[in-house]
C-alpha cells in the first residue's frame, strides 16, 4: 500500500512526464477524421465571384500547384475584374475617391502575411504572400506596403475605373459623406469581400481574403480582411474560416479565429459559423442593421456558413461540382 509521500512522488513524476517534449502531443483533428473519409480536394469561397475563383483554385491544385498557389491565384480573378466593385481593380473608393485595398493569406505551416491601406496595386493578395514569405513581418500598411510592392516588381495602376468614379460622384451628391446612409435597407451593399479556403488532396489547407473594403469609407479605414484571426484564420490541424461583411463587427469578436476554435472544441463548420454570428448578436449592438457572413471548412472537408441578414451566399467546389449555396441567417 502506498504511503502519502510515495503517492505524491509518483503523482509529481507523472505530471513532469506529461510536460516532456517527446510526450506532449499536438491537438488532434476532430474525431472521426481519417484518410478514408476526407473529402479533398475542396474549395469554399464567399459570394458569386467565388464560382470562377473556386474553379481556378481547383485547376491549380490538379496541375500540381501548392494549396497556397491555389488560394492566391483564385482570388486574383476577382481582384483583376473591373466589374467587381468590392475587390481590387474597379473597387468602390473611399469617400475621397481613393481605392484602398486590404488582403491576407495563410498557409498550412501557420505562416501568414497581409497588407492594408494599399493603393495602386491590382493584386494585394500577391503582395501579402511576399510579406509572408520574404519578410519577418505579418502586416505592411499604406505607403510602406506600396514601397515594398514596387521594390518587388509590382507596377502602379489607377484602380479607379470610369464606372466606379461615376458612381462615386453620384454617391457624393446623395449621401453627403455619410457611409451609414441606407445601411438598414441595404445590408449587403458596399462590401463583398472574397474570402476563400482550399484543401488539397493531402489534406493541407490554406486561405486568402482580399477586398477594397467598405465603400465610401472614411479615408484610412481598415477592415477585418487583413487582420489574421478576424477576416481569415487557418489552422492546418483543425480547419479554416473567413469572413465577409461589416469588418468592424468581425474585428470586435475576432470572428474567424473564434470559428476555428469552436471547431477545435468539436463543433461542425456549420455550428461554429452560427455560434460566431450569435456572439456578434450578443456583443455588438449595431448588428441589427449590418451584415456579416462566415464560411468554414474542417479537415474532413465538411463546410458550413452562417450570416446575420438574408442575402449572403457562398460557393463550394467539391467532388466535381462547383455550386452556389444560400446561407442561413440569424434574422
Amino acid at each position: 500500500m502506498l504511503n502519502r509521500r510515495k503517492f505524491l512522488e509518483k503523482l509529481s513524476a507523472a505530471g513532469v512526464l506529461t510536460l516532456l517534449p517527446e510526450v506532449v502531443k499536438s491537438v488532434p483533428v476532430p474525431a472521426g477524421i481519417t484518410d478514408d473519409n476526407i473529402a479533398a480536394p475542396a474549395v469554399i469561397s464567399t459570394w458569386s465571384h467565388g464560382i470562377p475563383a473556386n474553379k481556378k483554385a481547383m485547376e491549380v491544385m490538379q496541375m500540381g500547384g501548392s494549396v497556397v498557389d491555389a488560394v492566391e491565384q483564385a482570388v486574383m480573378i476577382p481582384e483583376a475584374d473591373p466589374m467587381n466593385r468590392s475587390v481590387g481593380l474597379g473597387g468602390t473608393p473611399d469617400r475621397d475617391g481613393h481605392v484602398t485595398l486590404d488582403a491576407s493569406i495563410m498557409g498550412p505551416d501557420g505562416n501568414a502575411g497581409s497588407v492594408c491601406f494599399l493603393e495602386h496595386i491590382i493584386h494585394p493578395i500577391s503582395v501579402a504572400r511576399l510579406v509572408m514569405e520574404k519578410t519577418p513581418h505579418v502586416m505592411l500598411a499604406g505607403e510602406g506596403a506600396l514601397q515594398f510592392a514596387l521594390e518587388n516588381g509590382f507596377e502602379e495602376q489607377n484602380l479607379l475605373t470610369p464606372e466606379t468614379e461615376k458612381a462615386w460622384k453620384e454617391w457624393l451628391k446623395e449621401s453627403d459623406y455619410n457611409p451609414e446612409v441606407n445601411w438598414e435597407d441595404k445590408p449587403n451593399e458596399f462590401h463583398d469581400t472574397i474570402g476563400l479556403l482550399a484543401m488539397d488532396k493531402n489534406g493541407d489547407m490554406a486561405g486568402a481574403c482580399t477586398t477594397s473594403g467598405l465603400g465610401y469609407k472614411i479615408r484610412g479605414r481598415v477592415g477585418d480582411s487583413p487582420i489574421i484571426g478576424a477576416g481569415l484564420f487557418v489552422d492546418n490541424e483543425i480547419g479554416g474560416a473567413t469572413a465577409t461583411g461589416m469588418g468592424e463587427l468581425v474585428m470586435k469578436t475576432l470572428g474567424s479565429f473564434l470559428v476555428v476554435e469552436l471547431m477545435r472544441q468539436g463543433r461542425s463548420p456549420q455550428q461554429a459559423c452560427k455560434e460566431a454570428v450569435e456572439r456578434i448578436v450578443q456583443k455588438v449592438p449595431e448588428n441589427k442593421i449590418r451584415q456579416v457572413g462566415f464560411i468554414a471548412m474542417n479537415k474532413r472537408g465538411e463546410t458550413g456558413a452562417f450570416c446575420l441578414q438574408p442575402g449572403f451566399n457562398y460557393a463550394v467546389h467539391q467532388k466535381g461540382e462547383n455550386k452556389m449555396i444560400d446561407s442561413r441567417s440569424y434574422y
